[in-house]
């Protein structure tokens, strides 16, 4: 059967123990590891594995030894409670194992859970899911986490007193962090909020973000934004040398400038164009920005905007022979000597 997305984030946390198994496939292999690691956790506790509850397979391993996963949810335990059979990153080569799996399942054998990436709709594994009546298959797609969920990750972490403002950060932050660092920072504010009882305000939730989600990028950006045209280079290299795209370069400073300009521009100063961003920036990042935008003023970033769209342009015309890293690093050259004036 299939599981909407709307029911899936309640069965992970409550999962049913007499279904056959459950099916969680998707594009982003970390959202998908966390909604496995939910679900087993529910089913046979945080013991489970130390006690041999839970057979780890990858499915890889199937098309060598099928039979593994039959062995696997017959096996009893030493000790008494629900058992797991995990299969890994399947994908149809796995599917003969996992259908006769399926098929020869009963009640007291361990739950079949499938980790698979994208999977179509023709994919045998996903069919036999979504048809079976005591089974579910369900997708974990790239959407931001919703209210709901980012509630029930802060009620886990022992987190139920937040403020609206904090509230609020918190939502904008969850959409420009990947699932794991969010989950990470949610786990950083519990401890940061231990034995307190107070709200938890905006000033914690930017004491535990991370400074930056683009340390690399934004260490290039900061130097072209202050003016230190001697540091460009080397950089430029080292990022060159990481397999960094020109357009990506180019795209991230458009956004790190227009940031900028929007900051300079507001009519109650840069410090208040600042802290309306969404998402919003934290900590010596944002200290730092609102130096840059003063330093700058709205006018030469205007100037500097115009040099950056006009060197994106350059990038995607389609009679441009020049280098692209080349034709970035000369804009971002005007940028820094812009920055002096």
């Amino acid at each position: 059967m299939k599981l909407a997305t709307r029911d899936a984030n309640r069965y992970f946390s409550k999962p049913d123990p007499s279904r056959t198994g459950l099916l969680i496939y998707g594009p982003d292999a970390m959202r998908v590891a966390l909604k496995r690691q939910e679900v087993i956790t529910a089913l046979i506790g945080p013991q489970g594995e130390e006690e041999m509850r839970l057979t780890r397979i990858p499915a890889a391993s199937l098309r060598k030894d099928p039979a593994q996963l039959i062995d696997a949810i017959k096996a009893v335990s030493f000790f008494p409670g629900p058992r797991v059979a995990f299969v890994e990153d399947a994908n149809d080569t796995a599917a003969p194992a996992i259908l006769a799996a399926l098929e020869d399942w009963q009640q007291e054998d361990a739950q079949i859970i499938v980790t698979a990436g994208q999977l179509k709709a023709s994919s045998k594994i996903r069919k036999a899911f979504e048809s079976h009546a005591n089974a579910y298959a369900t997708a974990i797609y790239n959407d931001p986490p919703s209210r709901d969920e980012i509630e029930a990750d802060l009620a886990k972490a022992g987190l139920r007193n937040i403020d609206r403002e904090a509230m609020t950060d918190l939502s904008n932050l969850a959409r420009e962090l990947d699932p794991g660092d969010f989950r990470q920072t949610i786990e950083k504010l519990a401890l940061y909020k231990y034995q307190d009882d107070s709200p938890a305000t905006s000033e914690d939730v930017i004491a535990c973000a991370p400074t930056s989600t683009e340390a690399a990028l934004d260490d290039v950006l900061n130097i072209v934004a202050e003016g230190r045209a001697q540091e460009i280079g080397p950089v430029m290299a080292k990022l060159q040398a990481q397999g960094t795209q020109p357009v990506g370069l180019c795209i991230g400073a458009t956004r790190h400038f227009r940031a900028l300009y929007t900051a300079a521009s507001d009519p109650g100063g840069a410090a208040q164009g600042i802290s309306r961003m969404r998402p919003p920036i934290f900590g010596p990042r944002r200290d730092r920005m609102l130096r840059q935008a003063q330093g700058w003023g709205a006018a030469k970033l205007e100037q500097a905007l115009t040099i950056l769209t006009d060197t994106d342009l350059q990038l995607r015309s389609a009679g441009q022979t020049a280098p692209a890293m080349a034709l970035v690093e000369r804009a971002f050259l005007r940028l820094s000597m812009l920055a002096k004036r």
